[in-house]
């Protein structure tokens, strides 16, 4: 068949699209109305679950399951906007991978608000001026991100959603090479992602840590004899070079944030719970805080202390298992495991990112 023939089907096909993402979106704005007089949020992790699960099991093909759920990101991203604009939280300035993990989750269509420091994130999202927050938690390099495990000791913010994103780190100047480079900036966890190729590469290089690698960016995009570790967006940004691309030690490195906010997500039969508490100083006390899961066959997938800042050798422990906080067996658990702690809190129940 000719070309020409191909396009016109083509045509055709986005006329049908255009004409039923219209229908969708009006039927968006129906939803909208209701969730306003009942006082509801916008945004629902639990219906936007079972969106993204429909469509892979649906999907025969040829476009690659992300390919298809990335499309339906900015559908759903336009549809929340229509419903009622919504303002979400980051770690700026724009296209720090805080930025480009919230895209992902929200899409273009919503308002973004960047923050200087995580505690501004939960600042702007306590006091109503955001609906939600993105921060980053763990990678699966160097590990926690304490500061945001901090904020959740104190915060009341609910843990309402997850995203994990594959993050390539690259080294930026507006200079044209490696020899006349004295100073390289990036966030101190960066560093830590891209230790061995630093070693290697720029061993007599300062290292100046920075509160996020898109400011960096900004930063040296005047300085010369600088360089930035950042995304490849961050150098179109600020229009700078890519001297070396994918510089982090290890090829599959992960970021894992957390969306947080007033949202409290229903059962989607593929959850995560996240909770943090702190145990009586007695012999004993760590075997018997996590007794309760074994016995009610609870999968955990993290665990992590952090000191109290209250008292000396005080620990808060953050754990994050399988199942919603509103099954059974997990509410079993967490009963059970309340008995043998001095606190405890449930941070947040949400769907399991892929």
């Amino acid at each position: 068949m000719k070309i020409d023939k191909l396009r016109k089907k083509i045509d055709r096909l986005d006329e049908d699209i255009s004409e039923l993402l219209s229908k969708r979106a009006k039927l968006s704005m129906g939803i909208g109305k209701v969730k306003l007089k009942k006082g509801a949020s916008v945004y629902v992790p639990d219906r936007e679950k079972m969106i993204y699960n429909k469509l892979v099991a649906n999907n025969k093909g040829p476009l690659s399951d992300d390919s298809l759920k990335a499309i339906y990101s900015e559908i759903m991203s336009g549809s929340l906007n229509l419903e009622r604009p919504l303002k979400i939280t980051y770690l700026g300035p724009p296209f720090t991978f805080t930025h480009l993990a919230s895209l992902k989750k929200f899409g273009s269509s919503v308002g973004y608000i960047a923050c200087n420091s995580i505690t501004d994130i939960f600042v702007e999202v306590e006091r109503g001026r955001a609906d939600y927050g993105v921060a980053p938690i763990e990678n699966s390099i160097e590990g926690a991100v304490n500061h945001t495990f901090d904020m959740l000791i104190d915060s009341q913010l609910k843990i309402c959603s997850e995203i994990y994103l594959r993050i390539s780190h690259n080294l930026l100047s507006r200079d044209g090479g490696l020899k006349n480079l004295k100073k390289v900036y990036s966030n101190p966890q960066v560093f830590g992602q891209c230790r061995l190729w630093l070693e290697s590469n720029m061993a007599g290089a300062e290292l100046i840590e920075v509160p996020s690698t898109a400011k960096a960016a900004e930063i040296i995009r005047n300085q010369k004899g600088s360089a930035a570790i950042g995304s490849l967006m961050a150098a179109r940004k600020y229009g700078l070079k890519v001297l070396a691309k994918s510089i982090e030690d290890v090829a599959d490195n992960t970021t894992r944030f957390l969306v947080i906010g007033k949202t409290r997500a229903l059962p989607t039969k593929e959850d995560k719970t996240s909770i943090m508490f702190s145990v009586k100083d007695k012999v004993g006390a760590l075997h018997d805080i996590l007794t309760p899961f074994k016995r009610n066959k609870i999968n955990l997938t993290k665990i992590e202390s952090r000191p109290s800042k209250k008292r000396p050798w005080e620990y808060y422990f953050f754990v994050d298992l399988e199942g919603h906080h509103q099954d059974k067996r997990v509410k079993k658990a967490i009963s059970e495991l309340n008995d043998e702690c001095l606190y405890l809190k449930i941070l947040g129940s949400y769907p399991m990112a892929s």
